[in-house]
């Protein structure tokens, strides 16, 4: 039965929830609420079967959001795969669809915090230094119970021809310095 990726549905999220937030039971992303995921539907894209799934699976099976932190930068967020379509490329699908939109919005860049920073570099992400994303660690992560101690990796995408440069040559010196500056993210967007 074929799965596709549509935008997310209000129907959609308590599968939504329930996938995101099992995994936050193991500690390996934040979890969720009703009223966040409802708030930003609009910006939430979910991998769902296109016919009735197979018996004992829910109709969505994978999920992510975008969360603009700047004009030009946004957030990928809450990318999660249920486990019965974990190895097939799913995650990648999600992640291309959420890539393809934040080009189509007009981002110029995309990052992401991550448990799994291969996972992002395999798909054309760099390493960037976590404080680099200055717009990301004041909305959010100043309040979470990790900030102290995170063990999340920060990736980049570069959507611009213009910067491609710094896409192609992570490791360089520096190479995170194209990130936006205090001037440039200020006032800060407020993010659910």
């Amino acid at each position: 039965m074929p799965v596709i990726i549509r935008p997310a549905l209000a129907a959609d999220i308590p599968q939504i929830l329930s996938i995101i937030n099992r995994f936050a039971e193991m500690n390996v992303m934040l979890p969720r609420t009703e009223d966040s995921v409802r708030q930003t539907l609009a910006d939430w894209l979910v991998a769902a079967y296109d016919e009735e799934p197979p018996p004992g699976e829910p109709v969505v099976v994978g999920c992510g959001t975008l969360v603009a932190l700047t004009e030009t930068l946004v957030e990928l967020r809450s990318l999660a795969v249920h486990e019965s379509q974990q190895g097939k490329g799913l995650g990648g699908v999600i992640v291309a669809a959420l890539v393809r939109t934040a080009r189509e919005q007009g981002y110029s860049q995309i990052c992401a915090l991550t448990l799994r920073e291969n996972f992002f570099v395999r798909l054309g992400f760099s390493l960037v230094d976590r404080w680099a994303i200055s717009p990301k660690i004041w909305q959010e992560c100043i309040y979470c119970r990790k900030f102290h101690r995170c063990d999340e990796v920060a990736v980049l995408m570069e959507l611009t021809e213009q910067r491609s440069a710094v896409q192609e040559t992570p490791q360089a010196a520096g190479a995170w310095a194209s990130l936006l500056k205090w001037e440039e993210w200020q006032p800060l967007r407020l993010a659910y």
